[in-house]
């Protein structure tokens, strides 16, 4: 049996960096994990979460490869532990994009290693996509250039919709009914995930750590239209592993088969019983990663 989530053991620290919008700056929360003494010899992994997630949806991966890495995870704008916008509008990817510009900035790495799962591997292949990116290598988790509307639309029927909870379990039994593909997923993961994605109100009472306005403008930016993002997709350079759940709603066989046959040198890898998103949270996935860092 794969080894499963525990309170992590090894240290990781607390940062922030500010981000500029239209409306001023704003605080993007940052984790650091790693011997802060190592940084200089050792390179840099930027993981970066999906729409509705957080930092700590890393905590395993992170866990188990900051002995070798430096590891940066980010709660995006409006997520996690990082300041919300004064409108929905300004929730889009022109703001990630700028965020995260900012955010390897402050780290201060000449290049590094991109992980981003769902909305996290949009951001990644935009940003490897533009001339002198610091992305030498790059992980996209069950996310791809063409997404149909109807995955779009099955986050829009809960995305920002969520009421405040009576308890920690009724965030566990809300976080599963609305990820069902996630994989793999303990009893243990799920009530990790549960304790770092509310927070207690004033109220006693426990609210989602997401902006209900980031459901507002993911809403509002639907179209009748699938995405399509080839055009970027065609100018990454860098070399590019991409996972996928065999069962995933986001990333099909189609897509991911044509990744392969197109832009930059990839290599897709698919994990059973696994939907949108795998969760990076047992060895056989992490291990998956970390091999391919090795090789290329």
């Amino acid at each position: 049996m794969p080894h499963r989530l525990k309170q992590p053991q090894k240290a990781y620290s607390k940062h922030y960096v500010l981000g500029l919008g239209y409306h001023g700056f704003h605080r993007i929360n940052y984790l650091e994990w790693g011997n802060a003494e190592n940084f200089n010899n050792q390179e840099t992994l930027l993981c970066v979460h999906g729409l509705t997630r957080n930092a700590r949806d890393f905590d395993y991966f992170a866990g188990k490869l900051c002995d070798r890495y430096r590891i940066i995870c980010p709660d995006v704008v409006g997520r996690g532990d990082s300041d919300h916008l004064l409108d929905d509008e300004s929730y889009n990817y022109l703001q990630y994009n700028s965020d995260m510009n900012a955010l390897i900035g402050r780290i201060g790495s000449k290049d590094l290693n991109w992980i981003g799962t769902s909305m996290g591997g949009i951001i990644g292949m935009v940003l490897a996509s533009v001339s002198q990116s610091p992305i030498k290598r790059l992980v996209i988790n069950d996310i791809g250039p063409e997404v149909s509307r109807d995955a779009l639309m099955s986050i829009a029927e809960y995305i920002g919709k969520s009421n405040e909870f009576g308890s920690r379990g009724e965030v566990e039994d809300y976080l599963r009914k609305i990820y069902p593909e996630f994989a793999p997923m303990s009893d243990e993961d799920w009530a990790h995930m549960a304790k770092y994605s509310c927070k207690r109100t004033e109220h006693g009472t426990y609210k989602m750590k997401v902006d209900p306005r980031v459901g507002d403008a993911f809403i509002d930016s639907i179209s009748y239209f699938n995405v399509d993002m080839w055009e970027i997709w065609e100018k990454i350079t860098c070399p590019v592993l991409v996972l996928r759940g065999k069962e995933s709603s986001f990333l099909s066989e189609e897509t991911a088969q044509k990744m392969l046959a197109c832009g930059p040198e990839t290599t897709v890898v698919e994990f059973e019983n696994t939907g949108h998103t795998p969760t990076l949270r047992n060895d056989e996935q992490v291990n998956v990663i970390s091999d391919w860092l090795n090789q290329n």
